[in-house]
């Protein structure tokens, strides 16, 4: 059983792969406080301008007004008349994020985060492990493997088609021309070039020591 808290604010984060419906879901729980006459105000971060520099926008189209911000400490003074705080792709902020949603959560506003748990080498991404730790309520998404269409819950990145490299650059905005929403047996990280056998490219993720 979920009871909300009554007498103060609270933390809700939404996460998963990608194409598992996280902005979808950040947006139909704004809509249900806009439909309770609740003053909301949603963020996403400036670098995420993929469908739209000015909304929150799902992969499937579903659409919602939201301000796009530099930094974390940006959302304090956007958030101070609100009731409820939508924060997209909170993964791609810094850790100051956990910081600002932990106050405002304080300050009697509920906050609800949305986005990847882990990067596209299965490892925890950005703020995302704190908030998740932090946070009274906290969803798990699933998506549909693209190649096996089992239940997907990592994120593979592509380039020319094969895996990205491990060590790759951990921030590349894009869509379904570079991302797959795998399983766990499908997902699969390419081996940094300089320690690459040529005859084994690819290889599960690993955990530098």
């Amino acid at each position: 059983m979920r009871l909300a808290p009554s007498s103060h604010g609270w933390l809700e984060v939404v996460c998963g792969p990608m194409f598992s419906g996280k902005s979808e879901e950040l947006m139909r729980r704004m809509r249900r406080a806009e439909i309770a006459r609740q003053q909301v105000c949603i963020v996403k971060p400036a670098i995420d301008d993929r469908y739209d520099a000015v909304a929150v926008v799902s992969h499937a189209g579903m659409r919602m007004e939201a301000r796009p911000v530099a930094t974390a400490g940006a959302l304090r003074e956007l958030a101070e008349d609100a009731d409820v705080v939508g924060v997209d792709e909170a993964h791609f902020f810094s850790d100051d994020l956990v910081a600002v949603v932990q106050s405002l959560a304080r300050g009697g506003r509920r906050v609800v985060c949305a986005g990847l748990d882990t990067d596209y080498r299965g490892l925890p991404f950005g703020p995302m492990p704190h908030l998740l730790a932090v946070a009274e309520f906290v969803d798990k998404l699933q998506a549909v493997c693209h190649r096996c269409g089992a239940a997907a819950t990592m994120t593979q990145r592509l380039v020319n088609g094969e895996p990205a490299p491990f060590d790759g650059a951990l921030v590349v905005v894009g869509a379904g021309e570079q991302y797959e929403a795998r399983c766990r047996d499908c997902h699969q990280v390419g081996i940094p070039e300089p320690t690459a056998c040529r005859s084994r490219r690819l290889a599960r993720p690993y955990h530098p020591a």
